[in-house]
């Protein structure tokens, strides 16, 4: 199965044109973290999926592959 909330996440961050360490700061993460969930290796928790999907304006549904954004 697809990790569509690792896919998401590199093209909203890209389509920001954000980068990593850039995002991590905006989120209060690490660019470790952000590195590992595009590359499907973690999955944040449901409160950092609530914060990342408010930054980029959409669902967590979205944000995870529920639906397209």
């Amino acid at each position: 199965m697809k990790n569509l909330f690792a896919q998401n996440l590199k093209t909203l961050r890209i389509g920001e044109n954000l980068k990593q360490i850039e995002l991590a700061k905006i989120l209060q993460t690490t660019q470790r973290k952000i590195s590992y969930w595009e590359s499907g290796k973690i999955e944040p928790d449901l409160d950092m999926l609530w914060a990342i999907a408010n930054y980029f304006d959409i669902s967590v549904d979205e944000l995870i592959g529920k639906k397209d954004y």
